[in-house]
């Protein structure tokens, strides 16, 4: 089944992976606007708010995942990814989202729904690229991650808080992802595969280059504090 390859089950994992990773501020925004409400209606917002956060980041993902069928389009968001991948690594200027509470129900679904799509656009490209196409990766893997991330954001910061090393991973995670995608680009390809030992060169190229250049900058940064 197809359910059951490893090739899918490894596709699904890093679906939900990038987008617990990248989603932590969407999920503090959308917990922002619908703060002011009653607790019961505050659980329905969030729950349909999610819901409609699910429907839209599905309906982005498969215009990216048709756009990235064109000649050169995986190349250049495999590109667009690196640095996606290296302001996760960047520490926080402290700065924030701010979003003002929702003064109402109707008031806050709409503003989570669009916070969530605006907010989402690094997550939509991360996805496409790791779902290589599949539809239902691109599916299973929202569904299981958007709500993990509006109802688990604050444990998710704590543990990121308390585990950095998962920030690593999740931008190694997306620099791989970003291989991935120039290796499988339509221009690409044909000498990928003639060459197929270049593909994981270039796998383990941009990780060192992103991990370690962000490890080796903070730690930059630290020594200049002193």
């Amino acid at each position: 089944m197809e359910l059951l390859t490893t090739e899918f089950l490894s596709g699904l994992l890093a679906i939900v992976l990038l987008d617990l990773v990248l989603a932590g501020d969407n999920a503090i925004v959308i917990a922002m606007a619908a703060r002011n409400l009653p607790k019961d209606l505050q659980k329905k917002a969030v729950f349909w708010g999610t819901f409609g956060a699910v429907a839209i980041r599905v309906a982005m993902t498969a215009i990216v995942v048709y756009l990235l069928e064109l000649p050169g389009l995986m190349l250049v968001g495999g590109l667009l990814l690196l640095p996606i991948a290296w302001k996760l690594l960047k520490s926080d200027d402290g700065k924030g989202h701010e979003v003002g509470p929702a003064s109402g129900f109707w008031a806050a679904l709409r503003t989570i729904i669009v916070a969530d799509a605006l907010m989402g656009l690094d997550n939509v490209l991360a996805i496409a690229g790791a779902s290589g196409g599949h539809m239902l990766l691109v599916i299973l893997g929202l569904a299981i991650s958007v709500p993990l991330v509006v109802w688990g954001s604050t444990l998710i910061l704590k543990l990121i808080e308390r585990f950095p090393v998962i920030i690593y991973v999740g931008a190694g995670a997306i620099a791989w992802t970003a291989a991935r995608m120039i290796a499988h680009d339509h221009l690409l390809s044909a000498w990928f595969d003639a060459h197929a030992w270049t593909k994981y060169v270039l796998d383990g190229l941009l990780v060192l280059l992103v991990c370690g250049g962000g490890w080796w900058k903070q730690r930059r940064k630290q020594m200049q504090a002193f």
